[in-house]
């Protein structure tokens, strides 16, 4: 039976939802089912933690919502899973992701994000790393007792994990972070290979395994049951090593234990037999889960990763859109998607029947990605497996017969199946998004592409899609609209708003610039400057009026489609100059040095210019949001320490007090 049109496979797709590997083949792989006239077509109305799944949040009106009803997995125990092929997935994406440079995110973003890695449905959030400033504790906390605690109506509920050196003062911060949440866990390492040990930390192997097993004694200490251990650089660790100090982790209570490949360095079989040998030599070995952390320098950590799981790991680490460290760490969406498709029949030889599964709910793996890029302002490159732009596209004129006569000649999967409506041009019904179309259409459009936006998030978007199209002939397109999203992705910390831009510049004038603001205090403020282009006057003149001092690290200008008319958007990087009134140190997880954040913004507008200041301030509001919560958790604590104080002050007077009276 041949099944055509989104709302039809999708129908069938939630029909064949019983096998994880049916579930993503193409329509014209699957055989003849009589079920589909049984699938209603019409919303459920699936209510799951507080209405966040219902019809508005269908991938399209008709489309059954079965495909939102998450896999059962197995209870969550700390240290064991009850069925030896559930994988747990554990996204890194607000810790290790936000590493990378110019990712950093603000305290709301990393929330909405965590929601929606919950409505993923991963196992495990690694939120942050508490120690390395107020703000990341702050937002991990935040995260710990909001998403920490929503379950959903299966029972799901995401772990909270906090990142921590193997130090009391770190481990301490990270649990007092994490600790509101339904399921708590503290993720403390210490590096293992002898370049690390011997030049980094200038310690010797016997003392690097007292520090470790310390460490999991005070986590254990503090009430938490829930430990997870890495030895850093495990891919370049003498194996006999890692036996000894796994060993002694697990004795002094770990209940996970993650092998990280930090530097990239392994080849898959290499890696895979890592896992192994670690498993039959480590004592206590079947008392924890062990876990992969494969960094991608060599282009290898998914592949890696999925080598660990052939050999026994049941935790796969890994973030979204494979964002992260130098060139980044394994990729969510590629790790899920792959176990979707072969985890039935290419896993056997380690632990379990070999049929690997996970709980993943891959229809929202492209609004996620979309997200994650969006505010990090890390975009995907076109040819990204599964969620880069080309993944579902077909030039070629060969390609382009096959999939024609049949979609499966050249897809493996359908982007319907990772949340991607390829659909009809134009919604499907001849709608063509102008000035005269209303917030209705515009929100449709946007549910379509898997931007399912809230109502304040909505009209701040519509009232930009209405400037634009005021200025366009011939309505926006899809790319037009995902620019204005991603435009007012930037802006949900808005202390500084551009309210005026007139540029002036050619070959024989000096380029000028004057910018008008809208400040905190409502006050508009206005400044003309010069510079050596129209870009570096317009910078200027903002760095005056917000009282700003950075470096501007990156610089892109990029067409979201073509023509004179085509919508431009500008993505930046910034720094605080050493010293400067906006310094912003924080401690890096693995260096433990103080360095600098990097904040990126981005911007659209038909106009160059205008799409240059709207990115460059955007960026900026990130950074002096960033310090003024800085500043608001510290001056909390001096208050905190300045109460206690007072306490004790009172306390010892008292006792004085007490000496006197009862005195000779």
């Amino acid at each position: 039976m041949q099944i055509s049109g989104p709302s039809a496979f999708l129908a069938f797709l939630a029909a064949c939802s019983i096998s994880s590997s049916d579930a993503f083949t193409p329509s014209a792989l699957r055989p003849s089912s009589h079920g589909i006239a049984s699938i209603s077509s019409s919303p459920k109305h699936i209510r799951q933690r507080g209405g966040q799944f219902d019809s508005s949040t269908s991938l399209c009106g008709s489309a059954s919502d079965e495909l939102f009803v998450r896999k059962p997995r197995p209870p969550y125990i700390p240290g064991q899973i009850p069925d030896p092929d559930y994988v747990r997935i554990f996204d890194t994406t607000l810790r290790d992701g936000e590493q990378s440079p110019g990712a950093t995110l603000t305290s709301q973003e990393k929330l909405e994000i965590a929601r929606m890695l919950a409505k993923l449905g991963v196992d495990i959030i690694e939120a942050g790393f508490p120690i390395a400033s107020p703000d990341d504790f702050a937002a991990v906390k935040q995260i710990a007792d909001i998403v920490g605690n929503e379950v959903f109506d299966d029972g799901y509920v995401p772990v909270i994990c906090g990142l921590s050196r193997a130090n009391p003062k770190d481990i301490e911060r990270a649990w007092d972070a994490v600790k509101g949440a339904k399921f708590p866990r503290v993720h403390t390492f210490i590096a293992t290979s002898p370049i690390h040990m011997e030049t980094k930390l200038n310690k010797t192997p016997d003392e690097v395994v007292e520090i470790a097993v310390n460490a999991v004694k005070f986590a254990k200490s503090l009430g938490c049951n829930d430990i997870e251990f890495s030895p850093e650089d495990a891919g370049r660790s003498e194996p006999e090593f890692l036996y000894r100090i796994l060993s002694a982790v697990i004795e002094a209570g770990a209940t996970t234990l993650n092998i990280p490949d930090t530097t990239g360095w392994n080849m898959p079989w290499e890696f895979g037999n890592l896992i192994k040998s670690l498993r039959e030599n480590v004592k206590g070995a079947d008392k924890v889960v062990f876990s992969t952390h494969c960094q991608n320098d060599l282009g290898l950590a998914t592949a890696n990763s999925l080598a660990g799981a052939l050999n026994g790991a049941r935790q796969l680490e890994c973030t979204i859109n494979g964002i992260g460290e130098r060139a980044g760490n394994a990729s969510l969406e590629e790790v899920v998607m792959s176990l979707a498709l072969k985890g039935n029949d290419m896993f056997k030889g380690g632990p379990g029947t070999g049929k690997l599964y996970t709980a993943i709910n891959p229809v929202h793996i492209t609004p996620t990605s979309k997200m994650v890029s969006e505010y990090t302002g890390m975009v995907c490159q076109p040819h990204k497996a599964i969620v880069g732009a080309n993944a579902f596209q077909h030039e070629s004129g060969i390609h382009q017969d096959g999939m024609i006569k049949n979609k499966s000649t050249y897809e493996i999967m359908t982007p319907e199946s990772i949340g991607l409506m390829r659909g009809d041009a134009q919604s499907g019904a001849g709608i063509v998004l102008g000035k005269h179309s209303g917030r209705n259409a515009v929100g449709t459009r946007l549910r379509e592409l898997g931007y399912d936006l809230d109502i304040d998030k909505l009209n701040a978007v519509f009232e930009r899609f209405k400037q634009v199209a005021e200025k366009r002939k011939g309505g926006l397109e899809d790319e037009d609209l995902e620019a204005l999203v991603i435009d007012q992705a930037g802006m949900s910390n808005m202390l500084w708003k551009l309210t005026g831009l007139q540029v002036s510049t050619g070959m024989s004038g000096i380029p000028t610039a004057t910018v008008k603001m809208m400040g905190p205090d409502m006050v508009e403020r206005y400044v003309a400057t010069t510079g050596t282009g129209p870009v570096d006057a317009v910078y200027k003149a903002i760095d005056s009026i917000m009282g700003v001092a950075v470096e501007l690290e990156s610089y892109q200008l990029s067409a979201v489609n073509e023509g004179i008319e085509a919508m431009a958007v500008t993505r930046v990087s910034i720094s605080p100059k050493e010293g400067g009134p906006n310094d912003t140190p924080s401690i890096h997880s693995q260096s433990g040095q103080f360095k600098n954040r990097k904040f990126s913004g981005s911007g659209s507008d038909t106009d160059i210019m205008t799409s240059s200041a709207r990115a460059y301030v955007s960026a900026l509001n990130k950074l002096l949001s960033w310090n003024a919560r800085r500043a608001e958790q510290a001056a909390a604590e001096a208050l905190e320490e300045n109460s206690h104080s007072n306490i004790n002050s009172e306390s010892v007077l008292a006792q004085q007090m007490e000496v006197t009276e009862v005195s000779p």
